[in-house]
């Protein structure tokens, strides 16, 4: 006897193939669409560091302005220094600290930022001159309330005033931690210093609650006190020697990063 339509071997038949075609239209579509995302998240990566650098308007080519403002270089955060190991337009710090040749683990009061491994290598933009830079972007990350923070920081060429701050990637409450895009609010941060007059490595700079009232004090997120305390450890991690604090060390120090090399070259060959 011949099947009918709705046996239940055509119906499955028929759902299976439907799920193949419609499996391979989006895989298709996937790859098809991949160049334009990773174009996409590259254009929004650019944005955001010339936007922390105040370089950003409505209508500004961002390719452009990137080409000619910014020059990237990777640096060992535990020398300060540069190297030439990884190219720093393809270098993936987040992929770096989950290599344990290329990251540390952290614990206790290493770990104020509560990230647990930290990449020993990092990418930083400099604004300007690479060797004498106006601005010093870095990027930083840390756990906010609701999940992993992720932005940029600009530091002045000395090493140790603040310029901006902005965040790409948070999980925090609108109209409350979500302030911290606020451009209000990351206006503060604008000649905030982050060090005091010492030359201590450990930095200064948190955010206070109750109003910011000195040099190294920004206004804490009204009704986000958690958030404004992951903030604060996340600035003070990566300005520390954890972070960036011995690269900064060399800008405070008032010796180019290409004399600073050159110092060292000198020394080495001295003692060798």
């Amino acid at each position: 006897m011949a099947q009918g339509n709705n046996s239940i071997k055509k119906i499955l038949t028929v759902a299976f193939a439907l799920c193949i075609v419609c499996s391979v239209i989006v895989s298709t579509a996937a790859v098809a669409l991949r160049p334009m995302q990773q174009f996409n998240q590259e254009l929004d990566r650019k944005t955001n560091i010339l936007n922390v650098a105040q370089l950003y308007e409505p209508g500004t080519d961002v390719e452009e302005t990137f080409r000619e403002e910014i020059t990237a270089r990777v640096v060992d955060m535990r020398t300060g220094e540069y190297t030439e190991e990884f190219d720093p337009e393809t270098f993936n710090h987040f992929e770096a600290a989950r290599d344990p040749a290329t990251g540390r683990t952290l614990s206790g009061d290493r770990d104020i930022a509560g990230l647990s491994r930290v990449e020993n290598y990092a990418t930083v933009y400099l604004v300007g001159d690479p060797d004498n830079p106006n601005q010093i972007v870095l990027p930083i990350r840390g756990q906010g309330l609701w999940g992993l923070m992720r932005g940029f920081l600009s530091v002045e060429g000395d090493g140790n005033t603040l310029i901006s701050i902005t965040y790409y990637e948070h999980s925090e409450t609108p109209g409350l931690g979500a302030e911290v895009n606020n451009p209000r609010w990351q206006a503060q941060w604008e000649g905030k210093k982050i060090y005091d007059e010492e030359g201590d490595l450990t930095p200064e700079i948190h955010l206070a609650k109750g109003g910011a009232s000195g040099e190294h004090e920004v206004d804490a997120l009204s009704g986000a006190t958690l958030t404004s305390n992951g903030v604060t450890n996340m600035v003070q991690f990566w300005l520390s020697p954890e972070g960036f604090g011995e690269y900064l060390a060399k800008f405070r120090s008032g010796i180019s990063q290409e004399e600073a090399q050159e110092a060292d070259v000198e020394i080495e060959s001295e003692g060798a």
